[in-house]
């Protein structure tokens, strides 16, 4: 059964472009309340008028291949319930994005994309989207935890936070990881829990198809998580790079990992995440490097071009 002509005439004529225009506005007053935005502005023109330019454009390449990849893994993980093919993935990872603008840690993502989902099935669907989004959580845990290790040193000394708390982070961070790896190796687990509750059993079926998730699928999930998050930090570099901004991929690799980490662990709502994404971030590689505002525009431009493509494309 394919989308029903109702709701494709909602999303392609009333809800994208109205996603389009209001996330416009939103990020449009953003910008506006940025300091030094003429000194930025002029700094953007430079950058685009270097052979750097190519930057951009590959971070755009990449964009879409992350959103590939992102399709695949939810195109596997709902293939218990329906088959469908990658173009419907893909537009319903576009329609994920669009709908978690406005909501609190991009919930209204599972709304998104259940849409592209047959009656009766999407509900069942909710349960395997929010593993494919734990499975990418555990990465960005994990390569928060060793971008903390790592910088541990240049943490402490910059007196962000004193070695009894890092400490304490940093066994909180390992302790939430081994949690979500538990949970995520032993979904068995949850629904022997749910039958066993008495009055819940009437929404067993809502996980049921969680129990043909075997290992070799999980770690499928996994890797392909791991292959987003390499995509992710290719993309930042390259954008690095265009703003002319003297960091080594090694340093990038692991400020970005511990800023996607706090973005994922403090809740907010998509549109909040492009400032917060640049003050995190000039905060850590402010660590390593003497930067200016740059750093703040190249990360937060980043987090708008992710905010704003998908509902100008859900709109087609």
């Amino acid at each position: 059964m394919r989308l029903s002509k109702n709701i494709k005439i909602f999303i392609n004529y009333f809800l994208g472009p109205l996603l389009f225009a209001w996330l416009s506005w939103a990020i449009y007053r953003q910008i506006v309340k940025q300091p030094n935005l003429e000194t930025a502005w002029q700094g953007i023109k430079s950058s685009f008028s270097t052979s750097l330019v190519w930057n951009l454009i590959a971070v755009v390449v990449l964009m879409i291949a992350n959103w590939s990849i992102e399709a695949i893994k939810w195109k596997i993980s709902v293939k218990p319930i329906q088959q469908i093919s990658f173009l419907k993935a893909f537009r319903a990872v576009l329609s994920g994005v669009s709908f978690s603008v406005s909501t609190p840690n991009r919930v209204g993502e599972y709304l998104g994309r259940v849409l592209y989902m047959d009656e009766g099935n999407r509900l069942k669907t909710i349960s395997i989207t929010i593993v494919g989004s734990i499975s990418q959580l555990i990465i960005t845990v994990l390569m928060g935890c060793i971008g903390l290790i790592v910088l541990r040193n240049e943490i402490i000394g910059s007196q962000l936070i004193s070695p009894l708390w890092f400490k304490v982070t940093l066994y909180g961070v390992i302790g939430v990881l081994s949690g979500l790896l538990l949970f995520y190796f032993r979904l068995s687990w949850l629904i022997k829990w749910v039958d066993r509750l008495p009055g819940c059993n009437r929404f067993a079926y809502l996980i049921k198809a969680l129990e043909d998730f075997d290992t070799a699928l999980l770690f499928r999930l996994l890797l392909l998580s791991a292959v987003r998050f390499v995509v992710f930090i290719i993309q930042y570099y390259l954008l690095f790079q265009l703003f002319e901004v003297s960091i080594s991929w090694w340093e990038c690799l692991w400020s970005v990992s511990i800023t996607f980490f706090v973005l994922a662990v403090i809740p907010s709502f998509a549109i909040a995440d492009i400032g917060l994404r640049g003050e995190v971030g000039i905060k850590l590689i402010g660590l390593l490097h003497s930067i200016t505002w740059v750093c703040c525009l190249q990360l937060s431009l980043y987090g708008l071009l992710i905010l704003l493509c998908p509902p100008s494309l859900a709109v087609y």
